[in-house]
């Protein structure tokens, strides 16, 4: 198969010579059989006392000369061992919170993959002093600081190919890390792939009142209040209207969106656990179910009632809704996991959200087409933005309007793209092609693509990374 060639150039597995011998998983619980590739887990420490927790797997293989792609889940304050364990990762965690089974459809089939926990809060990472406020510019530099520690401790991936990818929140991350990593000659950037990003909260909420009518979402009455009071000249702007009356209709379809049930991030999927609300008081802890990446101008109140949790005197935890995270937590809690990754005993449980995190995160930008903008002027990056088509957090006609906005020359009309199914030829969405700029659509996918349609995100990665036609 073309896609094993990339990394198949030399038969056999080929050993990572020069890493850190104490990171490397010698022994990974939950398998039935241990892998042909070398993985590693540990911490890439950055400035302030902040240790950044890391679990790189290699290639399948050839490690030596396939691309090296860095992953990072959003939130802000989500771990990117959830896109390890539960999206495209070597192997992905069963409902007993104990087993493990491999991937055939894993990234690391073709690169080698860089999961990093950030920042410092998420996960397994941490910052000695405990203060995990941070910002959209500091974890940046923070995280391209991670990556230079990481070309240090494993230096014979530093004329590797590279590629910055990620989802959710990542649409700020992996742009705002870009840029940085864009000015140092050292790394091998080639191009940066964002699924189902925050790319604009403007975009993002106003193309969110259209999804969601059009989904059968809104109810007509509805509607057209919206649109005899948001819509001024035929142009609606739901987003921060002045309007009083517009606001109260956009808090009326937001609430219908995000707190009757609904899975945010897959429509059309049931909802884990059933309708969770907005806060579970669990007896030890509180639960809150965060709303994705809706802005806090869009829905004030939930942010209210997420600032009162603050002081409560229960733990907070904060999980996805809908999203049973609970094999995931077992696992990485499990002790002979903790120390099969090199975890130290003193180092918090994992929890695939951080509410200390979230609660503290300074949102600095409120568009990301500067950085792209900025990327695109180099002429040398290659840029994918795809969505899952039926994801409500980010959906996918706000990352289009998005991309349509950044003017670039268009190369090829928006068309279907294909992928093989077994024997079988499907449709896996639409694509549309500018100058070093491509976004696609996975049709039937939610937020987290290759969970939800793994043949078809493995085909996207593949095309991507090997820069053939979608």
């Amino acid at each position: 198969m073309a896609v094993v060639l990339l990394c198949g150039l030399l038969l056999g597995s080929v050993l990572v010579e020069a890493a850190p011998s104490g990171d490397e998983v010698i022994y990974m619980p939950g398998l039935a059989k241990q892998p042909s590739f070398q993985h590693y887990s540990g911490f890439l420490n950055v400035t302030g006392g902040k240790h950044l927790h890391y679990w790189f797997v290699a290639c399948e293989k050839n490690p030596a000369t396939s691309p090296l792609v860095l992953w990072m889940n959003g939130g802000p304050g989500c771990s990117s061992l959830d896109g390890l364990l539960t999206e495209h990762g070597p192997f992905l965690i069963q409902s007993d919170g104990i087993t493990l089974e491999y991937n055939p459809y894993s990234w690391n089939k073709i690169a080698s993959v860089l999961y990093l926990e950030a920042p410092a809060g998420v996960g397994f990472s941490y910052s000695d002093d405990k203060n995990y406020q941070t910002n959209d510019t500091e974890v940046a530099h923070n995280n391209y600081l991670a990556l230079k520690e990481f070309f240090r401790l494993f230096p014979e991936f530093s004329g590797n190919d590279f590629y910055i990818t990620g989802e959710s929140y990542g649409g700020v991350y992996v742009p705002s890390l870009a840029v940085e990593v864009s000015q140092d000659p050292a790394i091998k950037l080639k191009g940066i792939a964002v699924g189902n990003g925050l790319s604009s909260y403007e975009g993002n909420d106003n193309s969110l009142i259209f999804f969601a009518y059009y989904h059968g979402i809104l109810g007509s009455q509805l509607w057209t209040d919206l649109q005899k009071y948001c819509c001024a000249g035929g142009n609606c702007q739901f987003y921060n209207n002045p309007d009083g009356n517009c606001s109260l209709r956009v808090q009326e379809a937001m609430h219908d969106v995000y707190s009757t049930g609904l899975n945010i991030y897959n429509l059309y999927e049931a909802c884990a656990g059933g309708a969770p609300g907005e806060v579970k008081d669990n007896g030890d802890h509180v639960t809150l179910y965060h709303h994705g990446m809706l802005s806090p101008k869009a829905f004030p109140h939930w942010h209210k009632k997420m600032l009162a949790l603050a002081v409560v005197q229960k733990p907070v935890r904060m999980d996805p809704p809908c999203v049973n995270s609970t094999a995931s937590s077992t696992f990485l809690n499990n002790a002979y996991v903790r120390k099969a990754l090199n975890i130290p005993p003193g180092v918090q449980q994992w929890e695939v959200c951080s509410f200390d995190v979230y609660r503290a995160y300074g949102r600095v930008y409120q568009s990301m087409k500067d950085h792209y903008l900025k990327l695109l002027s180099a002429m040398k990056y290659r840029v994918l933005v795809y969505n899952g088509d039926v994801d409500m957090a980010c959906n996918f006609l706000g990352d289009q309007w998005f991309v349509d906005s950044l003017g670039q020359k268009l190369l090829v009309q928006r068309r279907q793209w294909l992928y093989n199914d077994g024997n079988i030829q499907q449709i896996g969405g639409f694509v549309k092609e500018f100058s070093n700029l491509t976004f696609l659509t996975i049709k039937g996918a939610g937020h987290m693509v290759p969970t939800d349609k793994p043949v078809a995100a493995f085909t996207m990665f593949s095309r991507y990374i090997q820069n053939a036609p979608f």
